[in-house]
């Protein structure tokens, strides 16, 4: 069956009819509508009859509309351009705590330049109280800026009352008005502001196109400069084919919007009427009667509106709330608004729209109500009887692989808290920054022992087997030991996953085990909300060589034995992102063992070695130069990089776990000026199952290269030097 959208405030599809009127002007009519001859004058009157129809929707004059980029330059626009239109008589802005990012950041940026910003409270619908927007104004106040309606819970506010408040004291009102056109009726003169938003993909019209209502009077700031467009006010050629599509959308709306309205909330209706009677405890989140027609925002009580969302395979919602493994992320809004975090952690937000059909509807209510009910804690809650063929492992879990870690910052935090274990037979212990511990049993023998497991990266339960156990054999190799054996570590969600994917898993972690040359020989298992997998490895060594990552020594040579990547790679694999060959050259890395790379490290004799995981290349160096009491150099152009990472950082696959590692490392890593803020995360990448960093004597570094190349370890590289100081500290050079 096809998927149910229902995520309308998201985005809308353009309406057939609005394609209609599109297509000429794709096809044929191409003209410069600043061109006079013919082909020029065709554009301007395309152009011309598109902002009357929009100024018609709207009830006001042609001259009062201008074409934009979308509702965020419409936004930006009205913001900055009229407070530095005003800045003579004041630099006070007022807005509220539930806004949409692209008026919140307008206004913290202009907080950074030198405005004030008054964020008002919300009540528990999410309603801006008009007598606080009288309290909040000051002398200094050039410009109230608060939306029409939300787009997360759909309450609509009370801009009439707040317009007639600023302008009693001569301020300038704006709102945004994206969430409510089509939705509900939108008039500038019963609204009686002086600035409204309007975004085209929220009205069924093309995505980059957007319009700004600028009363007449009201004097704004250029945003773009250039030649003279929309009557001076915004330069640009005009985007004739969307400038079209955003005209004959804002005219089926004035045609038909109490048709559009009427129908959308019952269908809006008869989705929460049916949640209701399923799950009485649910809550709906804003106003009961002041909300869009559309929207219903859900609180499923003691849920993870991610995993939620991750288990509606046929329905398109979106969640309100994100969970890691370390935190919360609550949405403002529904912050703002002081839900309970029981309640707001397992919001969805469902918004229908006019192609919403009542089957459309019953199914997604079957669906969501399945879903919910697994998802419920009980004790009777049988084992899930879904078929292995289709599963994708990602999507049922939040972080990936090492990338879920908690960040540094906590962790290190908690660790200098514990107390120190005194046991002299304790070779490595918890006051060093190794993965795994050594215990001496004689002058020949100690024992090393390392425990990992994490969250899927790939989508095969065999790939995932294989890799977990790759990765949890690593940081036995890192030090030079050789494992004996292993537990499995095991967290498996019975409720949403068969058991035969967890029987796939272990399978596949069996035959890594023996490719490394040992048997695992129990485990642990508990049931948990997302699948995770790792082992308990143990491991022999040598007490008198024992390789640890504090001992790098000025003058080292610094070596990677695997690509840098994969926490970008595997964040693409789960939003569908990622091609057949970066897929495979992911995997082969990430299940490859780092075995060969330990003997040849042992054969030629180094001095520190770490493996890169979850804290990326940076955290597990800086914590190598920290034990070590050295600095070092990094040549970003000689760090080897899987296939299409630096496409899909662009692109924006970067997991949270990325992120927290460029934080963290950042107060110690000196970077050339030449390099981006993408090649900056990337070599804080958080790594799954990555390479050993290698710290060896300068007059051995060739012989270890020859070695690893010999023993088909091909994408070994020299990525840097160790050299001597006083404080702890890495520094990246371009090439």
């Amino acid at each position: 069956m096809k998927p149910i959208y229902l995520d309308y405030n998201a985005t809308t599809p353009i309406d057939p009819r609005v394609q209609e009127v599109m297509l000429p002007f794709v096809r044929e009519h191409f003209g410069n509508p600043s061109s006079s001859h013919a082909f020029g004058v065709t554009a301007r009157k395309a152009i011309e009859k598109a902002r009357q129809q929009v100024a018609q929707l709207l009830g006001c004059q042609i001259d009062e509309i201008v074409f934009t980029s979308g509702g965020s330059e419409s936004n930006n626009w009205a913001i900055k351009g009229a407070v530095r239109a005003c800045r003579d008589r004041g630099n006070h802005i007022i807005t509220s705590s539930v806004e949409h990012p692209a008026v919140i950041e307008v206004c913290r940026y202009l907080e950074e330049n030198g405005y004030q910003v008054t964020y008002l409270p919300v009540d528990k619908y999410g309603l801006v109280n008009p007598e606080q927007v009288e309290e909040a104004i000051t002398p200094q106040t050039v410009l109230v800026t608060i939306m029409h309606a939300n787009n997360e819970v759909g309450t609509v506010e009370p801009i009439s009352e707040i317009a007639e408040i600023a302008h009693l004291h001569e301020i300038l009102i704006h709102t945004d008005a994206a969430q409510s056109i089509g939705k509900i009726p939108v008039r500038v003169d019963e609204l009686n502001v002086d600035l409204l938003s309007v975004a085209g993909h929220k009205l069924y019209a093309p995505k980059g196109i957007g319009a700004l209502y600028v009363r007449s009077g009201v004097e704004l700031e250029k945003l773009i400069h250039g030649a003279d467009h929309e009557i001076n006010r915004r330069a640009g050629t005009e985007n004739v084919i969307e400038i079209v599509g955003l005209g004959e959308a804002c005219e089926l709306i004035d045609r038909n919007l109490s048709r559009y309205q009427d129908h959308m909330q019952k269908m809006r209706d008869r989705l929460e009427k049916g949640l209701k009677s399923k799950f009485p405890d649910a809550w709906i989140h804003g106003h009961p009667e002041k909300r869009l027609p559309n929207t219903t925002s859900v609180g499923f009580n003691g849920l993870e509106a991610n995993t939620i969302v991750s288990e509606l395979k046929g329905v398109a919602a979106s969640a309100g709330a994100a969970c890691h493994s370390d935190r919360i992320d609550v949405s403002s809004v529904l912050e703002a608004m002081q839900i309970p975090l029981e309640y707001a952690m397992g919001t969805i937000r469902f918004s229908t729209g006019r192609f919403t059909t009542p089957e459309d509807t019953d199914q997604a209510l079957d669906e969501i109500t399945q879903v919910i009910e697994r998802l419920k804690p009980s004790e009777s809650t049988a084992p899930s009887r879904i078929g292995t063929g289709h599963i994708k492992l990602t999507q049922y879990t939040h972080g990936l692989g090492c990338a879920c870690k908690l960040r540094p910052q906590l962790l290190e935090d908690i660790l200098r808290k514990l107390p120190v274990p005194s046991d002299s037979r304790i070779l490595v212990g918890t006051d060093t920054a190794d993965d795994a511990a050594v215990y001496r049993i004689d002058d020949k023998t100690a024992i090393v022992q390392t425990v990992d497991f994490f969250t899927p990266v790939v989508d095969d339960p065999c790939q995932f087997g294989a890799i977990a156990a790759a990765n949890s054999l690593s940081d036995i190799y890192a030090m030079g030991g050789k494992p004996l054996f292993a537990l499995n570590v095991v967290g498996f969600p019975s409720n949403r996953l068969p058991m035969e994917v967890l029987e796939e898993i272990l399978k596949a972690a069996q035959s890594k085990a023996r490719e490394a040359g040992i048997s695992i020989i129990g485990g642990h298992t508990v049931d948990d909300n997302e699948p995770k997998y790792g082992m308990a490895v143990t491991g022999i060594i040598d007490p008198n060589k024992v390789i640890t990552n504090r001992n790098a020594q000025p003058g080292d040579v610094l070596i990677l034995t695997k690509p840098l990547g994969t926490g970008i790679l595997s964040t693409a694999l789960k939003q569908d992102l990622l091609e057949d060959g970066p897929k495979k050259a992911l995997v082969e890395t990430m299940a490859g063992l780092n075995k060969v790379a330990a003997e040849a490290m042992q054969t030629v004799g180094v001095n520190a070695c770490t493996d890169i995981t979850g804290f990326g290349l940076l955290g597990h160096l800086l914590e190598m130069m920290n034990g070590s009491h050295t600095s070092a150099v990094i040549r970003f152009g000689n760090v080897p990089l899987l296939p299409s990472v630096m496409e899909l950082a662009v692109a924006g696959a970067i997991p949270g776990g990325t992120k927290d590692n460029l934080d963290f490392t950042t107060p110690f890593v000196e970077y050339d000026k030449k390099l981006s803020s993408v090649n900056r995360l990337l070599l804080n990448d958080a790594q799954t199952s990555g390479g050993l960093l290698i710290s060896v004597p300068h007059n051995k570094a060739q012989t270890l290269i020859e070695l690893l190349k010999e023993k088909r370890v091909s994408t070994s590289a020299t990525i840097g030097e160790v050299i001597s100081s006083g404080e702890a500290k890495i520094t990246v050079y371009e090439k």
